[in-house]
């Protein structure tokens, strides 16, 4: 049967290629003898990085063992890999119906289903993964973001109420739980219960959780990221910046930031796809 796994802070995509390696050495296993040498090629490919002649090849063992569940969570994998997010979530849907108690297919639908914008059905995803997998409940930030996109605030600030039990020292939980609470009761209120954090080294986290607290200035933040090194300060900075003026209602600097943070950063996790995802949804609110 198909794993579950455990999610970390960033879904980046060496995490997507150990689940790949996972899902290659299960579909070798229990594919039969239909489209062994098909996978192993497959594997050889994504052994050498290519991955286009990798799909090109399950896709060729889906064609010949249709009802394989394995091969087609494979194949959304790769499709993933590649940013083909609609074909994915194509290909998860096969392996849902043939595989429909495997908990990871529906983890890795639910955060294509984010990417695409769709949000109450990664919701729903991110819910069928935990009754399925329900260990993994308070480590789901994930859960969260996509509550919080999809208007369901309280659920989310559940949530990542559930999730500081596990992971006590996040500014961007905190962070999320704030802006969840903000848009429900209000922004006072989201201030007053905004989670204490002590421990978050990452630049520039100290300033953002000072900032949401009324205790800092944007330029505070944007000061202490441009002092670290690397991209990453400043993409967070920019993000928890336009997410911190939406929350107080200032639209056009929300834009500016999370605009900035989705074009001129590319991050290659899952804040980058939350941080690209924000900014369509704005572009959207424009038309």
């Amino acid at each position: 049967m198909l794993a579950t796994i455990t999610i970390s802070r960033r879904y980046a995509k060496g995490t997507i290629f150990q689940c790949l390696a996972i899902a290659l050495l299960l579909a070798q296993l229990l594919n039969g003898a239909e489209t062994p040498d098909l996978l192993k090629q497959a594997d050889d490919s994504i052994q050498a990085g290519r991955t286009n002649e990798a799909l090109a090849l399950v896709t060729q063992a889906t064609t010949k063992s249709p009802t394989n569940g394995d091969a087609w969570f494979l194949r959304g994998i790769l499709h993933e890999r590649l940013g083909d997010h609609t074909n994915a979530v194509a290909s998860y849907d096969e392996a849902a119906k043939l595989k429909p108690k495997a908990a990871i297919i529906f983890q890795h639908r639910g955060v294509e289903h984010f990417r695409l914008g769709s949000f109450e059905k990664s919701v729903a995803d991110f819910d069928r993964y935990l009754e399925l997998a329900p260990s993994q409940a308070p480590g789901h930030w994930q859960r969260g973001i996509s509550c919080y996109y999809a208007g369901k605030f309280d659920e989310g600030r559940k949530q990542f109420e559930l999730h500081q039990t596990v992971n006590p020292n996040d500014v961007e939980n905190a962070v999320w739980h704030f802006l969840c609470v903000a848009r429900g009761p209000g922004i006072e209120k989201a201030r007053a219960s905004l989670i204490p954090i002590e421990g978050d080294p990452r630049v520039p986290m100290k300033e953002v959780h000072a900032l949401f607290a009324g205790k800092a200035t944007p330029e505070d933040v944007v000061a202490a990221a441009q002092q670290a090194k690397g991209e990453d300060p400043l993409f967070y900075a920019h993000l928890y910046l336009g997410l911190y003026f939406e929350a107080i209602g200032n639209r056009a600097k929300a834009k500016e930031h999370i605009s900035k943070a989705a074009r001129d950063f590319k991050a290659p996790h899952y804040m980058g796809d939350v941080a690209r995802v924000h900014a369509q949804l704005l572009e959207k609110q424009k038309s």
